[in-house]
């Protein structure tokens, strides 16, 4: 009989999810089996029924939930295909929110970029006036919020939601709505935030995910529609510009090959060897003006007539606006010439309409590298062709300025030429070691560090790294090596050139060491420092020899025990001479035995907590970390050299 109506509910089961019944239909048969009397396996067979029976229906319903949202995005992907009215696809993608979010309200706004504003553009169930008109500031209101950050914002309650900034206007318009829960989402191009996507209900509800994310999708395809949009107009003006430009073509053709002409005859004058002041002698005849020649820190090179200036410059390519008096803004590190004021402000026109007096600024580059500024004045204004001569100087100026640079990297190369020497030979001619460094401004019977570094990245870029650090810098034996003077922390000099080089850097230092044989002994065991930190897998690091402990002992060439004994066990010793025990002798028995408490009290005839007791001592002289392995080597180590000094 069990069996039969257990059979038979589960019939019942299968015929109400065929039919789409309810959750509460479905629970409902395990209620009714459990009320006919049906119990033991067959009660227990239903309840399992039942429950899969819900898991179906909930499958199968979010499985129809889903396919609505991809029948909608679909529909909406075939209206952009078919773009003609952009307002009439925004007006659709917001009926569509409404429709398959089920809420009340559903609305789209855009931002306003340079009022820093967002506003209502297309809604759906609107009644309001006052919300359809709307405006909101950026972090104002939900949508502000969602707009200034591109996050999307979901908020049970509108009113009573402290996450973001209420303003009057705002919560009226709202209010005037009757709006509670509003759901925001983000329409992006990008990283570019354009407008948010809503959707709302006048009583309060919490969204699901699902939701957010559908909501979301409806948003993207809006700002693709929006973009689209954009990029028609785009297009269709810039067809303009091209049918405008082609008109005038001809006409520049000439001018251009005139500043050619112009361009050759300065490139001819630096090929003869001339300088910075000859070059700007004939740009100054040529254009009529005042020109003058600046490197990047502003410092002047060059000077014909009375031009105004500095004129600081970026390679970001973005104008820097200068407060200081008798100073202008910075040009654009893009190589074109900018014109200012004499105020320092973009040259315009005055109140009257007369136009102002204009200077003219350049960029000298090489590639995205700034060397420095070109400076015109006393020209109002410059034709086509005078404006491409003007910027063609700021290429041969660059040409100078590399030459330049040239001599001084012959420079560096005599200076690692001394430093090979000094290394290899320091004993060959030490007087004239000495005279060759005096010759390049360096003392060498002064006080020095020696710094040994390695790296990854070119030897040559490191070296330019480190000559920050002045002295003598060069590359020896595949390293590259600073002669620092002054005391320097080997591990910070590490971490500044691998953040200078973007990549690890690892040093060695030595010293600081007086006299050239010194400095060459110095060298080799900061060398060896480097390389024991490398062995060590410690890339990237600094230190000396006294840094690395008992194997920087074993590296060094000056061995001074007592010092690296005392550094060690220094407060024992300390200790013990003024209160007369012998915590030492107490730590040697601890550690002849093994670390067992049991064999040290015997060794040393004492009671067992004796032991303890000036183990924590010891523990507080030394630190809580003096049984670690590491640490526990080091005091044995010490404490086996100080047995052998006695």
């Amino acid at each position: 009989m069990e069996a039969r109506d257990a059979v038979t509910d589960l019939l019942t089961l299968l015929d109400l999810l065929a039919a789409g019944a309810s959750p509460e239909e479905l629970s409902g048969v395990a209620a009714t089996a459990r009320a006919s009397g049906l119990d033991g396996d067959a009660l227990a067979a239903v309840d399992r029924a039942v429950a899969a029976a819900l898991r179906v229906r909930r499958t199968v319903t979010a499985h129809r939930r889903r396919e609505a949202e991809l029948t909608a995005l679909f529909d909406t992907a075939g209206d952009l295909a078919a773009l003609r009215d952009t307002d009439a696809v925004l007006r659709s993608i917001v009926h569509r929110a409404r429709m398959l979010l089920g809420v009340d309200v559903s609305y789209l706004s855009l931002n306003d970029e340079h009022a820093g504003k967002t506003y209502v553009r297309v809604t759906d169930g609107s009644v309001s006036a006052l919300f359809q008109q709307v405006q909101l500031g950026m972090g104002e209101g939900l949508g502000g919020l969602v707009a200034q950050t591109a996050r999307p914002y979901a908020s049970r309650d509108y009113f009573a939601d402290t996450r973001f900034n209420h303003t009057g206007p705002i919560d009226s318009s709202v209010r005037d709505e009757g709006l509670t829960a509003i759901l925001g989402v983000p329409l992006a191009l990008g990283s570019r935030v354009i407008g948010v996507l809503y959707a709302a209900d006048r009583t309060a509800r919490d969204f699901t995910p699902d939701e957010v994310a559908l909501l979301s999708s409806l948003a993207d395809h809006a700002a693709i529609a929006i973009d689209t949009a954009r990029l028609l107009d785009s297009t269709r003006a810039a067809l303009a510009e091209l049918n405008t430009a082609h008109t005038t073509i001809s006409g520049h053709v000439s001018a251009l090959r005139q500043a050619a002409e112009a361009h050759d005859k300065l490139m001819d004058l630096v090929l003869r060897g001339g300088d910075l002041d000859e070059v700007a002698g004939a740009l100054a005849s040529v254009l009529g003006g005042g020109i003058a020649v600046f490197d990047a820190a502003g410092v002047e090179l060059a000077r014909v007539g009375d031009p105004c200036g500095p004129f600081p410059v970026e390679a970001s390519g973005r104008a820097v606006q200068v407060e200081a008096p008798g100073r202008a803004p910075s040009t654009k590190a893009t190589g074109r010439a900018v014109p200012v004021d004499a105020s320092g402000r973009a040259a315009s026109a005055n109140a009257s309409g007369q136009a102002v007096e204009r200077a003219w600024v350049c960029a000298v580059q090489a590639g995205p590298e700034v060397l420095g500024s070109l400076v015109l004045s006393g020209r109002a204004d410059l034709g086509d062709a005078e404006r491409r001569l003007f910027e063609r100087a700021g290429v041969v100026t660059a040409l100078l300025l590399l030459l330049r640079r040239s001599v001084a990297a012959a420079e560096d190369e005599v200076r690692g030429e001394l430093l090979s020497d000094l290394l290899t030979a320091p004993t060959r001619n030490p007087s004239g070691l000495a005279a060759r460094g005096a010759r390049l401004g360096v003392d060498l019977s002064a006080p020095h560090m020696v710094l040994v570094c390695a790296s990854e990245v070119p030897r040559r870029r490191l070296a330019t790294a480190a000559s920050r650090y002045g002295g003598l810098v060069g590359v020896h034996a595949e390293q590259v090596v600073v002669l620092a003077p002054g005391p320097v922390h080997p591990a910070r000099v590490a971490t500044d050139l691998g953040a200078a080089v973007d990549a690890p850097v690892t040093v060695g230092a030595a010293g600081p060491a007086t006299g050239i044989p010194e400095l060459a002994a110095a060298h080799a065991e900061a060398a060896r420092c480097a390389r024991s930190l490398l062995a060590l897998d410690r890339a990237g690091d600094g230190a000396t020899t006294a840094d690395l402990g008992f194997i920087g002992l074993l590296l060094g060439d000056t061995r001074d025990l007592t010092a690296h004994v005392d550094s060690v066990l220094g407060p024992v010793l300390d200790y013990d001479s003024r209160r007369g025990t012998d915590l030492l002798g107490t730590l040697t028995a601890y550690f002849d035995s093994g670390a067992s408490l049991a064999r040290a009290k015997d060794l040393l005839h004492v009671h067992v907590n004796t032991v303890v007791q000036r183990l924590d001592r010891v523990a507080t002289l030394l630190g809580e970390d003096w049984q670690d392995p590491a640490r526990a080597l080091e005091i044995q180590l010490a404490l086996r050299l100080h047995r052998l000094r006695r």
